[in-house]
Parts: C-alpha cells; sequence; structure tokens
C-alpha cells in the first residue's frame, strides 16, 4: 500500500505575507506609485494624496524609509527641503506595483464601472 502524505500549509508560510507588512496599508501603496514617477518632496506629496493627515504621511513615509523602501534626502538650505525617492529596493517592486495595477484594472475597477452603469 501506498502511504499517503497529507500537506499542510500555514498561513505564517506565506512569503507574501512579508511584503504586505512592509508596503501593504491604505497609504504605503500610493505613496510607493507617485514615487515611482520619480522623487518628491513632503509638501507635493501631501497635495497629491489631500485626504492623507499630515501626520500619517510622515509616519508612512518614516516606516516606508525604515525598511528600505525610500530615501529622504535632506538637504542643508534655509528653509529646509527634504526630497524622497524609490531606493533600489524600492525601485525593485516597480514591476509588481505595475502588475498590481493591471489586475485592479481588470478585475476591479471594471467591475465597479459595470454597477455603476447598471444603476
Amino acid at each position: 500500500m501506498k502511504k499517503i502524505q497529507k500537506i499542510t500549509h500555514h498561513a505564517d508560510e506565506c512569503p507574501i505575507t512579508a511584503t504586505i507588512d512592509i508596503i501593504g496599508g491604505k497609504w504605503k501603496p500610493p505613496l510607493i506609485w507617485l514615487l515611482m514617477k520619480g522623487p518628491l518632496r513632503f509638501g507635493e506629496i501631501h497635495k497629491l494624496i489631500p485626504g492623507m493627515a499630515l501626520k500619517v504621511l510622515s509616519r508612512s513615509l518614516k516606516e516606508l524609509e525604515s525598511d528600505g523602501i525610500i530615501i529622504r534626502t535632506a538637504y542643508p538650505e534655509i528653509p529646509p527641503r527634504v526630497v524622497y525617492s524609490l531606493s533600489e529596493k524600492g525601485e525593485s517592486l516597480r514591476q509588481i506595483m505595475h502588475l498590481l495595477s493591471d489586475w485592479s484594472k481588470e478585475h476591479i475597477l471594471t467591475e465597479q464601472e459595470d454597477i455603476q452603469k447598471a444603476n
């Protein structure tokens, strides 16, 4: 008789979880998306995401910097100028972000448009 081996998988074995811990949430994906277009100053980012509280923006940028996704460059000028850009590690997310965007356009946004048209 053959022995049947039961294969089990646990949620903590999922490597995607580690990525989502770093780039997930409501605000980090849009921040990364904006920085994919090029470096931005704090005020520019805030204008591009008007619904985001300054405290949340500051915390999100600090977390992304701490995780090595973005680089914060402070220039010794008066008034001080700080620019945020993607690090090499952050740039490596570019393809993934485009794939997620494509998937969203195909499976979520089109469905939402269909629902709105039906109403």
